[in-house]
């Protein structure tokens, strides 16, 4: 099992030890001990299931009361997967990592506390799972412009399919009072 450094310290890409034969694939898709040792060191509370279609861009969202680190990963199809540091203060503010995650490749990325997260389907359909370090609260969620120019994430899909909510979204800029600060580890 692989544990690889992004360009914003704490967020991992994790490429598991996957197993193959005549009948198939095993892997483990968790071991606490394990992912401690990789970096990982949450404690994870909820698992949550989407499914979505081409172009269904989901984000970018995060939770500020009880913020959640989330390990995520494909089990269907295949999406652009984003993480955005949003800690005010913190010297990777607003750069991202974008990562393509697919059921045939079996990565997962960790996105730590206090950054906002969302991903945009590329294929047909994905059936995307991930782990929560903290329950949902949906009067803590704040959502952030998808297309956010001083983020400038370059979506691979140009008009994608957006919730009323995620279209309505605010910039980052009209959000900073409510951001989180960076605390130096």
């Amino acid at each position: 099992m692989n544990f690889l450094s992004t360009d914003i310290p704490g967020v991992i890409l994790v490429e598991p030890d996957v197993h193959r034969d005549e009948r198939g694939f095993f892997l483990e898709s968790y071991h606490a001990d394990k992912y401690r040792e990789g970096g990982i060191d949450a404690v994870f509370i909820q698992d949550n299931h989407s499914r979505s279609g081409r172009g269904t861009l989901r984000g970018l969202h995060m939770q500020l009361a009880h913020p959640q680190g989330k390990l995520v990963r494909v089990i269907e199809g295949e999406v652009f997967d984003v993480a955005v540091d949003v800690r005010r203060g913190s010297p990777t503010f607003a750069r991202f990592v974008a990562v393509t995650l697919s059921a045939s490749d079996h990565r997962q990325l960790y996105i730590p506390p206090g950054f906002a997260h969302g991903f945009i389907v590329t294929s047909d359909a994905a059936e995307f799972e991930y782990k929560c370090s903290d329950f949902y609260d949906p009067s803590s969620e704040l959502g952030i412009a998808w297309d956010d120019p001083e983020i400038a994430i370059p979506w691979p899909i140009d008009t994608p399919v957006l919730s009323a909510k995620d279209a309505a979204a605010p910039r980052l800029a009209e959000l900073m009072e409510q951001l989180p600060r960076y605390e130096r580890e």
